[in-house]
């Protein structure tokens, strides 16, 4: 029997298509009641993140529920600096935690563990091993940039501000540290191809705070080095980029990153990506997640306008970032009749 055609990972290599896959950024999350009632059984979400059984179970949750075209793997991009040798927890309310956190960018002291992506891998062989024959497997990791804002702050923030005045006041620091990450990144995405991925996505979810030339230094020049030594190894693997924030520097990150894909936030004008962005680069996005919240006519114009604009080259459907958890499941169903009529 011929394998299963797979409309995503078509899509992804450049091939148009007037049906348009969809997957969304946090799918496998705490907007579904099944994830939330093994969450409540299995503890944190830390130890679910290294349980193989149960993070195979929440990444394929979804596509049961929805049949989405891709199945993102349940993981963190944090997962990166802990093997790297921070430590880390997600405190009740606080969010994640780093510690120490690197204010001035040294790794003296640390000491990696790439062991800890284990698990991690046992996770993808084990989706890999269930996952519909029509449904791409996606694995992810933290663009550079963002993973070192977490890693010099110890912890989110709004500005990103320890890491951007460590880049400043010592660009030699900060190299090294984005060096490491893309070291750890790499090695880290090649095992998950290795397992079964089949595409990958690289989140720079703090890209939209740097100023132009920062922005060249920290986001494209680092998330070049990663997509050049994965094609290196892994040719056929697509590579998504996404760097929310970036506005008129995307152009700039398309062309020199070297990225399969690009993902579009949604304050991004899906006319001005159309007409601005190479023609044959297949796109990803870019509905707001509080349209599919508010969902009705607010939802139907937005879902019209975005497959307006890319209706003539490649699209992947998605959200312009990661679903959040009060969004009615009512409504993603809605968002999936909407784009596969």
């Amino acid at each position: 029997m011929p394998a299963p055609k797979k409309l995503l990972l078509d899509v992804l290599s450049h091939r148009k298509s007037k049906k348009k896959p969809i997957w969304l950024m946090r799918q496998a999350g705490r907007y579904l009641p099944e994830y939330r009632a093994l969450r409540q059984a299995k503890g944190g979400f830390l130890d679910l993140v290294y349980d193989p059984d149960a993070a195979a179970e929440i990444t394929l949750q979804p596509v049961r529920r929805f049949g989405f075209d891709g199945a993102i793997l349940f993981s963190d991009i944090l997962v990166v600096p802990h093997a790297l040798g921070q430590q880390l927890a997600f405190e009740a309310g606080e969010g994640p935690c780093l510690s120490p956190a690197l204010v001035d960018g040294a790794l003296a002291g640390l000491e990696s563990d790439f062991g800890r992506f284990r698990s991690i891998f046992r996770t993808v062989e084990k989706v890999k091993a269930a996952l519909p024959g029509e449904t791409t497997l996606l694995g992810f990791a933290g663009s550079p940039w963002t993973v070192a804002t977490y890693m010099v702050a110890g912890r989110g923030s709004r500005d990103q501000n320890e890491a951007r005045r460590l880049a400043y006041r010592d660009p030699v620091a900060f190299a090294a540290l984005t060096d490491a990450i893309v070291a750890a990144s790499v090695h880290y995405l090649s095992g998950q191809v290795a397992a079964g991925v089949e595409a990958v996505q690289l989140f720079d979810s703090w890209a939209g705070n740097l100023a132009p030339a920062q922005f060249e230094q920290w986001v494209i020049a680092p998330t070049a080095r990663i997509v050049a030594e994965m094609k290196a190894v892994h040719p056929a693997v697509p590579i998504i980029g996404f760097p929310k924030g970036a506005g008129g520097k995307l152009a700039a990150y398309a062309r020199e990153t070297g990225v399969d894909a690009i993902g579009l936030d949604e304050t991004v004008d899906p006319a001005w990506a159309a007409a601005s962005l190479p023609a044959d680069l297949p796109v990803q996005g870019n509905l707001d997640p509080l349209a599919l919240i508010a969902g009705g006519e607010a939802l139907v114009k937005a879902v019209a306008r975005i497959l307006s604009a890319f209706d003539d080259r490649p699209h992947v459907f998605n959200l312009g970032h990661g679903i959040l958890p009060d969004t009615p499941i009512e409504h993603v169903e809605h968002l999936l009749r909407l784009v596969r009529k």
